[in-house]
């Protein structure tokens, strides 16, 4: 049985006289009355620099009145949130209005909405609230959070009820609505388990987040302090005792166990419990520990997924995977999220379970040729090549050139050469009947699965190396993910043949550029 309607949230009807009346009948609706709690604790924390600026300057001049205009000020702002924020579910638009000094109206249509996502911090599960954040896959001005549209904060029972409001698609008015529905059943075809933990190391997030409080540290000048102590001067003095070179080393494994700890940490507050749903209409993706997160993906404008493949999670038998989806841009890589690091077997069985086409994971990719191999292996050699040259110049010049720059020459060819190998081997595509699959990439390696009916635009695309090599650039247009795919380097007699297997009638209409 359906359940009804949450009050004050109005069912989407079409456009019309009637839905223009029925909208302005709809009423406002306020936020939960415990965000007065959130708020103020949520604006002291953003300014918190500002605050131990005001403390610093209270404890100076021995007047501590700063500190409490500070938290004062803080506290009243974020209090009037409550204020001047409203927002009304109506039939056709979904509205928000904010503002304190500076007036702002947001409107969305409901059929513009591409997906719901559900936040709740510490305190917020505390209060028992949520965050909700509606996506349209737009933005406005050059701001991209411009339009954003976000209710912070409702309180969680609320939520179910109004993300299925927000998903449901608008009625035919040539179907007559009966009064009693049939459920979707929910299939769960994903779920997180603690031994993936083994796949966080693999990533630069710890490291990325030593660097941040190195940077923090100093900025604010305890960097500055801890230099200087007699415990750093006494380090330096034990390094030079044991050596250089093995202080360097141990220092490299302290950094590699600290950051592998800070990743695995992360992983598991971000991903801990997480489950992958499927009611057959939506996706619902669940994930945290202390902060939690819920995406809802409307399965109509899922347009096919993305297998990430980072050259240390392949390495480690690991890969991410990600949807294609209409209006959900890909750099909002939470948002399109259907699997984090994760055994490379079971992001390949979820891909296939999601796009329903199992033949994906073990359909062999066509490979691009002699052409494309040479041209990996230009590319990839030129640094080496370079660091030659330049060596070479100094030998003419009767200048010294040390072994150790012979030995990085060398290091560059090998090194080129791996990655050269590497980069043609996970070159290629394949076409499957409605699919079109693509993958390249050595360092950052994806393969592309993207459904044919979101195609929108072929473009044929040829550099001046690539015309004299003969070959071109497939570009798939699509107002999903990226909003590109890539084809790259296939021979040029081919390009068009492919777009023809791919959309059939599609060669003979899309304009070559």
């Amino acid at each position: 049985m359906s359940a009804a309607p949450e009050p004050g949230i109005a069912p989407p009807i079409a456009h019309g006289e009637a839905a223009a009346a029925a909208e302005e009948e709809q009423p406002w609706l306020r936020l939960d009355r415990r965000m007065l709690l959130v708020h103020p604790v949520d604006e002291i924390v953003k300014l918190l620099p500002v605050l131990l600026i005001s403390l610093v300057i209270g404890t100076q001049s021995g007047n501590h009145v700063w500190s409490l205009v500070a938290i004062v000020v803080f506290v009243v702002f974020g209090v009037s949130r409550w204020f001047t924020t409203s927002y009304r579910i109506g039939p056709v638009h979904v509205q928000l209005r904010q503002g304190l000094f500076r007036k702002r109206l947001l409107s969305v249509p409901r059929n513009r909405i591409r997906s719901v996502d559900v936040e709740a911090g510490v305190l917020h599960r505390l209060l028992g609230l949520s965050i909700v954040r509606i996506g349209t896959g737009q933005q406005v001005g050059s701001k991209p959070d411009a339009a954003k549209f976000e209710l912070n904060a409702l309180s969680t029972g609320q939520v179910p009820g109004l993300r299925a409001a927000l998903l449901a698609r608008q009625p035919s008015p040539d179907v007559e609505q009966t009064a009693v529905t049939q459920e979707p059943a929910v299939t769960e075809i994903g779920h997180w388990t603690p031994v993936w933990v083994r796949y966080a190391p693999f990533s630069v997030t710890g490291v990325v987040t030593i660097a941040a409080i190195v940077g923090l540290a100093f900025q604010y000048g305890i960097g500055a302090k801890i230099a200087r102590s007699s415990t750093v001067a006494e380090g330096i003095e034990s390094a030079e005792r044991v050596g250089i070179a093995i202080a360097v080393v141990v220092g490299i494994v302290v950094l590699l166990i600290a950051a592998s700890a800070l990743a695995c940490i992360r992983y598991l507050l971000t991903y801990g419990n997480m489950t992958l749903t499927d009611n057959g209409r939506t996706l619902h993706v669940s994930h945290g520990l202390l902060k939690t997160r819920q995406t809802t993906l409307d399965r109509a404008r899922l347009r096919g997924t993305t297998l990430k493949e980072p050259l240390l999670l392949r390495l480690a038998g690991g890969a991410r995977l990600d949807a294609v989806m209409t209006g959900v841009s890909a750099e909002r890589r939470e948002s399109s999220l259907l699997l984090p690091q994760a055994p490379r077997a079971e992001a390949e069985r979820v891909m296939a379970t999601v796009i329903s086409d199992h033949r994906q994971a073990a359909v062999p990719l066509t490979p691009h040729g002699p052409v494309a191999q040479r041209r990996r292996y230009t590319r990839a050699l030129i640094p080496a090549e370079i660091a030659l040259a330049v060596a070479l110049v100094f030998v003419i010049l009767d200048r010294p050139v040390f072994w150790a720059a012979w030995a990085a020459i060398v290091a560059l060819a090998v090194g080129g050469v791996v990655l050269a190998w590497d980069r043609y081997r996970g070159l290629g595509h394949a076409v499957l009947p409605g699919w079109l699959i693509t993958r390249s990439g050595s360092l950052d390696r994806a393969r592309d699965s993207l459904e044919a009916d979101g195609i929108i635009g072929w473009t044929v695309r040829q550099t001046f190396f690539q015309r004299r090599a003969g070959v071109a650039t497939v570009i798939a247009a699509t107002p999903a993910g990226t909003g590109k795919y890539l084809v790259i380097d296939l021979p040029a007699d081919q390009a068009w043949s492919l777009v023809e297997s791919v959309t059939p009638g599609g060669g003979d209409v899309w304009a070559r550029r």
